[in-house]
C-alpha cells in the first residue's frame, strides 16, 4: 500500500512539473509574441515619423509625441509640449527640407515605455542657397504607451559626419 501512495506521489509530482513546464513555455512564447507585436507598432511610428520629415510635415510630426513630449535637436532650443513641438518642426522645415531613410537597430520594450536606437541616412536641402548636402545621424527616441498607442515622448539626435 505504502509503495502504491508513494508510486502515486512522485506520478503526480512528475506530471504537475511537466504542466509547469508547459505553463511557461506558454508564458514565455506569449511574452514573445506581445514583445514582437509592440516593437512591429513602434517600427510602425518611426516609419510615419520618417514620412513627416520627408514630406515636412510639422502638423503630423506634432501628433507622433505626447502631450509633454520633447524633442531636442542638435544644435536648437528644445521643443516643449505638443505647441513646442510644433513651433521646432515649422521652423526646421522652413530652413530644410530632408529626404533620409531610417535604420533601426536596437529597439527595447518595457511595460509602457521603449526606446530605439536608430541611424539615418539621405540629403538635405537647404532652403537658403539651394544647396542638397548629405545628411546623416544617430537618433535616440523614447517612447511612451499612451491610451493602448504608442507616442515619442523623448527624441533628439546628432550628426555623425
Amino acid at each position: 500500500m505504502k509503495n502504491k501512495i508513494l508510486l502515486a506521489l512522485i506520478i503526480g509530482t512528475m506530471i504537475s512539473c511537466n504542466q509547469n513546464e508547459k505553463s511557461e513555455t506558454i508564458n514565455n512564447t506569449n511574452t514573445e509574441i506581445m514583445e514582437k507585436q509592440e516593437k512591429q507598432k513602434i517600427e510602425e511610428l518611426l516609419n510615419t515619423y520618417k514620412k513627416s520629415l520627408n514630406r515636412s510635415d510639422a502638423k503630423l510630426a506634432q501628433s507622433l509625441y505626447t502631450k509633454d513630449g520633447i524633442f531636442m535637436p542638435t544644435n536648437g532650443p528644445s521643443g516643449i509640449g505638443s505647441e513646442g513641438i510644433l513651433k521646432s518642426y515649422e521652423y526646421v522645415f522652413s530652413q530644410i527640407q530632408l529626404n533620409i531613410e531610417f535604420f533601426i537597430e536596437e529597439i527595447q520594450v518595457e511595460g509602457n515605455m521603449a526606446f530605439a536606437v536608430t541611424s539615418s541616412k539621405g540629403t538635405t536641402l537647404i532652403h537658403a542657397t539651394k544647396e542638397t548636402v548629405p545628411e546623416e545621424n544617430r537618433e535616440l527616441f523614447v517612447f511612451e504607451k499612451v491610451d493602448g498607442e504608442w507616442k515619442i515622448a523623448r527624441y533628439m539626435f546628432n550628426k555623425t559626419k
